[in-house]
């Protein structure tokens, strides 16, 4: 990757990092499923492929339901969030 695409690449992140779903006009939301990304390639070459891809990466529809994603500054994984959610529901 060059300088000047991870600039652009973080510039994006940094823009559409706090917008809410209030402020999206829900046409302008890129539909997921309608992507393509070649699988051959690594993850990075992938997640770098996808955020190339979308308007915005942390709002977009899957099967026309909008998703929002969000990070937070802990030490936990997206995987210790999901067992500790499976744990509660199924205790």
């Amino acid at each position: 990757m060059t300088k000047n695409n991870y600039k652009k690449i973080r510039n994006k992140l940094l823009k559409y990092e706090k917008v809410s779903l209030d402020e999206v006009n829900v046409n302008d939301v890129d539909e997921i499923t309608k992507i393509r990304i070649n699988k051959r390639k690594s993850s990075n070459e992938r997640m770098l492929a996808f955020l190339n891809e979308v308007k915005n990466p942390y709002i977009f529809k899957v099967n026309g339901k909008l998703v929002r994603i969000r990070f937070s500054d802990t030490n936990k994984t997206a995987d210790d969030c999901l067992t500790n959610v499976l744990n509660k529901l199924y205790k």
